[in-house]
């Protein structure tokens, strides 16, 4: 019993240590793709293209068959083998084995085979550009918690320096340097920031859940994410950052404009797909086949061919009958031919060329061409789509990131001088020369100051990356 409480116990501590994991930026997104629907239906979708590649290249593959019937008839019916009618139940077997060979149809399966590679390759792009705007969604959901974290742990340093200064207040009150009411103040105050800190909690709680249903956790995950640090405004110098250098290192990175690149040349083959319909096909073909019907017999003649006169019958001038409908009676003995003797007799084969040559089609051809011009028309305009909007977002992304370069520098100064202001006035609050108001008054301005730094610091980390991202460099938080 002993053991297995213990066994128990290790159990739960293990899972106590795997539940509190710290998640770093780049697990959470390895996380994400893992396990995102829009990821595997991605997935699927580059499976469909491979699986289409694959089709085409067979198309070269000769086509092969088998077939056998087996057939009863009964009642009169034509002898296969004397070709007369009989009345009587014949049982009939056939085999056959076919096979043809496309030789040429003006190029149709080449063309084809190098379409479904581009639309291979277009179709994994695709799957990365669905991962990168999840990166991009994860992303923007972390820094989120992490804001909301820093922001709750401002709240609770702004209640312990709150409850600092009533004891201080209260060692005031009773040295007789303050009146008894300035304890009201603080205490007012207090309250203030409990219920900061409660809105702040719900905060972290809110980011949390929006961060676990990106990554597909159930809403009861004890999920811990890392903290990066910040230590300098001139990480990076926003000022370098140029639209068209950076415009065009994304267009050679981007994974969106690569697919539209591939669509581009799948749409330009797919004119000479349309035109094949010009040209004829060529294919060679050949059979094997053989047969059994249950009564066929062999003839043996057993006696002289017996002329017999129709009773409808004429006698020229010499008196010779002239015979209207004359047949012969021929004797034969019957015997039975075996399955495999027939078989064997009946083995016949077949080759041959077929050429089919396109003269009117009613129009369709045509048709294809032009669809398949227009196709290319309309993956230009997608792709210069994609391009601008590509264009429009680095634009915003290095005009937001030189923004929040310069107003993290301005809040890193509001900070440094409003923290030199406060540590003046609690020296002069504890002289007794200024009044608890004063000192709760330059403590929620260094407050705001030190909250606005945050989101600051968050903005400005954030929007660099962003434009490192469409630099090509890997998004990571360091």
């Amino acid at each position: 019993m002993i053991r297995l409480s213990l066994t128990l116990f290790l159990g739960l501590f293990v899972f106590g240590l795997q539940a509190q994991e710290v998640w770093s930026l780049e697990k959470c997104i390895k996380h994400a793709m893992d396990n995102s629907l829009s990821v595997k239906q991605a997935d699927l979708s580059v499976r469909r293209a491979e699986l289409a590649d694959k089709g085409n290249k067979n198309a070269r593959l000769p086509n092969v068959s088998a077939s056998t019937s087996v057939a009863l008839q009964s009642g009169r019916t034509v002898n296969p083998n004397t070709n007369t009618i009989e009345n009587a139940a014949i049982f009939s077997n056939s085999h056959g084995l076919s096979a043809s060979v496309l030789l040429y149809n003006g190029s149709q399966i080449k063309n084809s085979i190098k379409q479904s590679e581009f639309d291979f390759m277009a179709a994994q792009a695709d799957r990365n550009s669905t991962i990168n705007d999840l990166s991009l969604q994860i992303a923007g959901a972390y820094l989120n918690v992490l804001f909301a974290e820093e922001r709750l742990e401002n709240a609770n340093k702004r209640l312990e320096l709150t409850k600092a200064q009533l004891e201080q207040t209260d060692k005031l009150i009773n040295a007789g340097s303050l009146p008894r009411n300035d304890r009201l103040d603080i205490l007012a105050q207090i309250a203030q920031d409990e219920q900061a800190i409660i809105t702040q909690e719900n905060q972290v709680e809110l980011s949390l859940l929006n961060l676990k249903q990106l990554l597909l956790l159930e809403p009861d995950f004890d999920l811990q994410i890392e903290r990066p640090t910040i230590t300098s405004t001139t990480t990076v110098n926003t000022d370098a950052f140029g639209l068209v250098d950076i415009y065009q290192k994304a267009l050679q990175t981007q994974p969106q404009i690569k697919a539209g690149e591939l669509r581009m040349k799948s749409a330009e083959i797919g004119i000479d797909i349309a035109k094949a319909g010009y040209y004829p096909t060529v294919s060679l073909f050949g059979s094997l086949r053989s047969s059994y019907i249950s009564n066929a017999k062999t003839r043996k003649l057993v006696g002289p061919e017996v002329p017999i006169i129709d009773a409808n019958y004429t006698v020229d001038i010499d008196g010779i009958p002239t015979v209207l409908t004359p047949y012969s009676q021929i004797a034969f003995e019957e015997n039975k031919i075996g399955y495999f003797s027939q078989m064997n007799d009946q083995f016949g084969q077949s080759v041959g060329l077929n050429v089919n040559i396109p003269i009117y089609n009613n129009g369709r051809t045509k048709i294809a061409e032009e669809q398949a011009e227009l196709n290319i028309v309309n993956t230009q305009v997608a792709n210069e789509q994609i391009k601008q909007q590509l264009k429009a977002s680095i634009q915003n992304a290095i005009a937001d990131a030189k923004a929040a370069q310069k107003q993290l520098a301005a809040n890193e100064k509001t900070v440094e001088a409003l923290t030199a202001a406060y540590a003046n006035m609690e020296k002069r609050f504890k002289l007794g020369s200024v009044n608890t108001f004063e000192l709760t008054t330059a403590k929620n301005r260094l407050d705001q100051a030190e909250v606005d730094l945050i989101v600051a610091k968050y903005n400005y980390l954030y929007t660099v990356k962003i434009v490192e991202f469409y630099e090509g460099k890997e998004l990571r938080l360091d």
